[in-house]
């Protein structure tokens, strides 16, 4: 029995390399996706892909707009919707998944390193204009101030993951499971990023994360943070997000009328992810040879 569970261990770490070197190469897939049409997405800086809520994409402008968010049909690049509210942000800089017809919108950009606090917005989302009053929580980083330009929402428990922009490299800190909106919510470190982060979306089984730069994308395994693998771009004025779509990444930049790209994954992220097959498999060994996972 010692030796079977010793093959089994084996072949458990065996697997999700193995069917992940099958998967294809990043790069394959590089191909127009869309056009942003509407004159009001100048800067986006931020995608979030709303595959149950009629395959809409949402975007946001950079610092200096008001606070809104656009709900775009990918189909044909024209905003079918727009989510506003009064209370104009500092600096919004990215978006996360919020769970069906919502996103985070992540107020966390500065520059200048003089913020207190930087905070999240939950808005609902979708076809139609709308303005709202939306769920405000402050968040708070545990040694001082960062500027910041990625935020992650965790697929499985929605936990949310602030991804600073620093020059060599980045921190990555996690918010409270929790959010309150009575006071703070304090911020925990718990891990390194590359530098220059400007976006970053979870693979859909929460086991990986892909983040990307100006110029590259790089996938880190979840949840310990560690680099996996990194690739080239296709060039872009200034990219800016990036948000799964499939099995395959959308990334975006800033400027009028901007084209959306899709791009594919490395064969790593097929190892990495706990919806992939190689998890799949990895799972069925677990369980049947009664083995910790």
């Amino acid at each position: 029995m010692a030796e079977r569970r010793r093959i089994a261990l084996a072949a458990l770490v065996a697997v999700p390399f193995l069917l992940g070197a099958a998967a294809g190469a990043p790069g394959a897939a590089d191909h127009p996706a869309f056009r942003f049409r509407d004159p009001e997405i100048v800067e986006s800086s931020g995608l979030v892909v709303l595959g149950r809520d009629g395959g809409l994409v949402v975007t946001t402008n950079d610092s200096g707009d008001p606070g809104r968010v656009f709900a775009v049909d990918p189909a044909t690049g024209d905003t079918v919707g727009v989510t506003s509210w009064e209370t104009d942000p500092e600096d919004v800089e990215a978006l996360a998944p919020a769970g069906p017809g919502h996103v985070w919108v992540a107020d966390i950009g500065d520059n200048r390193h003089a913020r207190d606090a930087v905070s999240v917005l939950r808005v609902p989302v979708g076809r139609g204009d709308r303005v709202v009053v939306p769920e405000a929580y402050d968040l708070v980083y545990p040694d001082g101030s960062h500027d910041a330009e990625a935020l992650v929402s965790h697929p499985v428990t929605g936990r949310l993951f602030v991804i600073t922009k620093g020059v060599f490299s980045g921190t990555v800190y996690a918010a409270p499971q929790r959010l309150r909106a009575d006071r703070p919510n304090r911020l925990t470190e718990v891990g390194q990023a590359p530098g220059i982060v400007t976006d970053a979306t979870f693979l859909p089984g929460g086991g990986g994360v892909v983040m990307r730069t100006y110029t590259t994308a790089h996938l880190s395994a979840f949840p310990s943070w560690q680099g996996v693998e990194s690739w080239t771009l296709p060039d872009q004025d200034q990219g800016e997000g990036v948000a799964l779509d499939g099995d395959e990444l959308l990334v975006s930049t800033e400027g009028a009328r901007s084209q959306v790209l899709r791009v594919g994954l490395p064969t790593s992220a097929g190892a990495t992810d706990r919806l992939s097959p190689a998890w799949t498999s990895l799972r069925w060994l677990a369980t049947a040879y009664a083995l910790p996972l």
